[in-house]
């Protein structure tokens, strides 16, 4: 089985398995999600991604998320049913239900629902080929920066603009000046051995890989340019890859992330402990 994915307690196939078209995730992009890396069965800095996905909620006003202890249930219940030990875990979260037609929504529509899918999946470090978007900018001051919403057709947008342009990914413009980010990734640049991410001040989503970086010192925050520099290193990294875009980034980008996951699962054993 390549995938299996689940609507609240159904399972069954991700191009079979529905959501109600009632459900305001659909209809209004009202929801958060979280995709989570699972190396060998372990779901990778899940304690991260979950903390996200809980205050994304809270921003949009949304039911409480399931527990951290219903979610681990289910992860294993998707082990257990596809086989699936190396994957990318997805997990939806809606207003569920409720308001009728319109943006409306009644004091007893608060349901929520849970939904999302496991597929066979192992990170990737190939080189991509981006250009810089020319219909999109960040918003910096949006309301949602912060939180991963259901509401990605602008990065949707700025992929086919990449793809029409014969290229994988787009960089993206910040509102605040400088590049801020990729269509779904967090963009890295190396300058004199170190790595330098734009600030949240740009609009750029906080990446979990992105934060690992910066708590472990290997990354600090600062405003880049418009462009990239020639001959400098940079990559594009999130939960499930880091992806060289500079041909010096090649041999860099699989041993960041590496590292990454290894430093942040001692750190949290250590805690245990």
């Amino acid at each position: 089985m390549d995938a299996i994915a689940w609507c609240n307690s159904k399972w069954g196939d991700p191009n079979e398995l529905g959501v109600p078209i009632s459900d305001r995730g659909l209809r209004l992009a009202e929801g958060v999600f979280e995709t989570v890396l699972l190396v060998c069965g372990e779901a990778q800095l899940l304690d991260q991604h979950l903390e996200r996905w809980y205050l994304g909620a809270l921003h949009l006003g949304l039911p409480n998320p399931p527990a951290k202890s219903e979610i681990k249930t289910l992860i294993a219940t998707a082990i257990e049913r596809s086989g699936i030990k190396d994957g990318a875990l997805r997990l939806n979260w809606s207003q569920g239900n409720g308001g009728g037609r319109g943006l409306a929504l009644s004091e007893n529509d608060q349901t929520g629902r849970l939904w999302g899918s496991l597929h066979r999946y192992k990170p990737t470090f190939q080189m991509q080929t981006i250009i810089i978007s020319k219909k999109l900018k960040v918003w910096a001051d949006s309301a949602l920066r912060h939180y991963k919403t259901f509401a990605y057709g602008e990065m949707a947008l700025a992929r086919r603009e990449a793809a029409t342009a014969g290229c994988q990914d787009a960089l993206l413009l910040s509102s605040a000046g400088g590049l801020c980010c990729a269509t779904s990734a967090n963009l890295l640049v190396q300058r004199q051995g170190v790595w330098i991410t734009p600030s949240l001040a740009s609009g750029c989503l906080p990446g979990i890989m992105r934060a690992a970086a910066l708590q472990q010192g290997r990354a600090t925050e600062s405003r880049l340019g418009d462009a990239l520099i020639p001959g400098e290193a940079a990559v594009l990294l999130n939960s499930l890859d880091c992806r060289p875009i500079t041909p010096e980034a090649v041999p860099l980008a699989e041993p960041l992330f590496r590292n990454l996951l290894k430093e942040s699962e001692i750190k949290g054993q250590a805690l245990i402990q």
